[in-house]
């Protein structure tokens, strides 16, 4: 099996973050929200995990080629053209024989993925949600989906479709992807995904589902946030800090420096950032950052910021500064 992970989107709703480094590498509950997916396609072993990358791609190509021994492709986007355009960049690599998972890179979720991969059909991973107009949406009919529609104004479903799909029938989802392209078949101005998997249902393709039991959002700041507190608290982090108070749950990495704080809880603190004689609670200090005299709350601290004597709630940009006296 291949995993593909289209991580080309800049991420626009979370900048300044965005503007210095791709959206799957912004840092969530003690790693990049791309490491979250990472870790669960390393026990998946997969033949070959291919990544689809844009703005700032070469920051991807770093941080995986140093933390995963995987056989790994990276692929370059260079025009935003909607999910169904991204993954066609991939079909030179994918094999008619060989099974294809694909996981959105900004897509943090919780599944048991072996029966779906063991299974011997096509399979999407569904969740009911509150508001289907903001996702596609299953249509089903008895055990297999019927219909897929990409953000209804009038949803008749409210199982929408989270960003993880396996696909066996890897050469007719070539032909479809191709087929969309060439015939420029664009639903709200993009390529879609849900369009390619629509003509292979009516081309007789068996689609089911499987339940998503856990599915995560970092696509704003209040979500990022939301998402860090989730998944802190679910894998009751608690981090030990000399001559500092720590609520968990809490994240610290072994090579952040704390002294004299209060942290937590739902705080994660990256690798080198340092934070002297503050309080800081639900907020994420990225890569480098430096807090100092603070008291700082639902905050982000973006990678090699410097945050001295600031109260409140700061989202704060790389390499930024802020100083209040």
């Amino acid at each position: 099996m291949k995993v593909i992970i289209p991580a080309a989107g800049i991420g626009k709703r979370l900048r300044p973050h965005t503007y210095s480094a791709p959206k799957a590498l912004l840092h969530v509950a003690g790693k990049p929200m791309l490491g979250h997916i990472l870790d669960i396609v390393r026990g998946l072993k997969p033949s070959e995990v291919i990544l689809v990358v844009g703005f700032l791609g070469e920051q991807i190509v770093r941080y995986v080629s140093r933390n995963y021994k995987f056989k790994c492709k990276f692929i370059r986007q260079e025009e935003l053209k909607g999910l169904g355009y991204a993954l066609s960049m991939a079909v030179p690599e994918m094999d008619d024989r060989e099974p294809v998972l694909i996981i959105l890179g900004d897509t943090i979720f919780e599944a048991d993925l072996l029966p779906v991969i063991g299974g011997k059909y096509d399979a999407l991973g569904v969740k009911r949600v509150e508001d289907p107009r903001r996702f596609g949406i299953v249509e089903m009919k008895g055990s297999f989906v019927k219909k897929l529609v990409e953000k209804p104004e009038r949803p008749s479903s409210n199982l929408a479709v989270v960003g993880v799909y396996f696909i066996r029938n890897t050469g007719l989802f070539k032909q479809s992807l191709n087929r969309i392209v060439a015939q420029r078949i664009i639903t709200k101005n993009e390529y879609q995904l849900t369009d390619a998997l629509q003509w292979m249902i009516d081309q007789k393709a068996r689609f089911r589902t499987f339940n998503v039991t856990g599915w995560y959002d970092c696509g704003k700041p209040e979500t990022l946030l939301q998402t860090n507190r989730e998944l802190l608290a679910k894998a009751n982090r608690s981090s030990k800090v000399k001559g500092s108070l720590v609520i968990p749950p809490v994240f610290v990495s072994r090579t952040a420096q704390v002294e004299n704080c209060v942290l937590g809880p739902y705080v994660s603190v990256a690798d080198s950032a340092v934070i002297k004689n503050s309080v800081v609670q639900d907020s994420i200090v990225s890569s480098g950052a430096r807090v100092e005299s603070s008291v700082l709350e639902s905050s982000l601290i973006g990678n090699n910021a410097w945050v001295r004597g600031a109260v409140g709630r700061i989202n704060l940009g790389d390499f930024s500064e802020i100083e209040s006296l």
